[in-house]
């Protein structure tokens, strides 16, 4: 029995630091790939768009806290690609682990589902994961510089916010699309697969044009999130919104198009915007498609339940135990898919 015993504890370790060295090196790739569009605010390095935070939170919802070492491990590797570390510098790391883990707690604290299935949920991820979580990351990156003097008193405003809004954009836009991958969100819908490629060629020809186009068209984005949000939820809007985003980084970078004639400040501000603009309506607008096709499925599911009993009752029949108790349930219990809370998916 011992033996056993120790052998799954064992197994669970081993679950746990490969699950950690996962989440390093995804956060490492997703630090990498951000700062391919980074831009440069009062000297400071800053990304509009900052993916291993979303990459953090995700893997917080799906694995649990035991994973956090491979957010600080993570964090280190990416700032030891930039720099010679110093003992400042855990600083920095410290900052970029809390954020993810502060933003984790929040949203376990209000019974956020991982299915991002309800309004709420998507409120939850924007407010709490996103801008309140991430004012630690952006105050530590952002003061540790000031303290050190590598930046200038009066240079903190504007260099926090592009950190803060850059490192929330990577939870709001990204967190998300990797729920869906992971499978936390539901199983993805095929059936509608034609649209599924309309939308995909409507994409591809359109946010192209409206981005890199040299008048400023970047309005012509949204038709496409709201019809992804309503027929697709996460994966159809997310996908158009993070398309969009990184396109227009990449044509902020080199002031074009809609970014053209603009100072770094200017550039910075245009584009959080534009990415702010297109995250929230996409993640508030699929959750709220999806909490009103769970309301129509569990109130169709009453009516069948419902119907039976009545067919019971006409035939001279007592209903069957279990349909009755079922159909009260519906009252009580949301059972539709994609609903379930985060402790049922780990």
């Amino acid at each position: 029995m011992a033996a056993v015993l120790l052998t799954r504890r064992f197994r669970l370790s081993l679950e746990v630091v490969l699950k950690t060295a996962a989440v390093a090196a995804c956060y490492y790739v997703a630090g990498r790939l951000g700062l391919l569009g980074r831009l440069t605010v009062e000297g400071v390095i800053v990304t509009p768009i900052w993916p291993p935070t979303g990459v953090a939170v995700a893997a917080l919802l799906v694995y649990g806290m035991s994973v956090w070492p491979g957010i600080a491990i993570g964090s280190f590797l990416v700032i030891a690609s930039l720099t010679t570390p110093q003992p400042t510098t855990l600083v920095t790391v410290a900052g970029n682990t809390l954020a993810p883990l502060c933003a984790y707690l929040m949203l376990r604290g209000v019974g956020f589902r991982v299915g991002i299935s309800r309004l709420r949920d998507g409120l939850a991820l924007v407010f709490l994961g996103g801008l309140v979580a991430m004012l630690i990351s952006a105050t530590a990156g952002v003061g540790l510089q000031v303290v050190t003097g590598g930046l200038a008193t009066g240079q903190f405003w504007s260099v926090w916010l592009a950190w803060w809004v850059g490192d929330a954009m990577g939870v709001l836009l990204v967190t998300p699309l990797l729920l869906v991958l992971a499978g936390a969100t539901g199983p993805l819908q095929l059936r509608r697969w034609k649209e599924m490629l309309c939308l995909a060629l409507a994409a591809v020809i359109v946010i192209p044009l409206a981005v890199l186009g040299d008048l400023s068209l970047l309005f012509l984005v949204f038709p496409l999130l709201i019809w992804a949000a309503l027929r697709f939820q996460l994966a159809g809007s997310m996908v158009c919104a993070l398309f969009a985003s990184v396109l227009t980084t990449f044509e902020a970078n080199a002031q074009q198009g809609a970014f053209l004639h603009l100072s770094a400040i200017e550039v910075m501000t245009k584009l959080q915007a534009f990415n702010g603009a297109t995250a929230l309506p996409a993640l508030l607008l699929s959750a709220m498609a999806a909490e009103q096709r769970a309301t129509r499925r569990s109130v169709e599911s009453a009516c069948k339940e419902l119907a039976e009993v009545l067919e019971h009752l006409a035939a001279g029949e007592s209903p069957p135990e279990q349909s009755a108790r079922h159909a009260a349930g519906l009252h009580t219990d949301d059972t539709s898919p994609g609903t379930e809370s985060y402790r049922d998916v780990r």
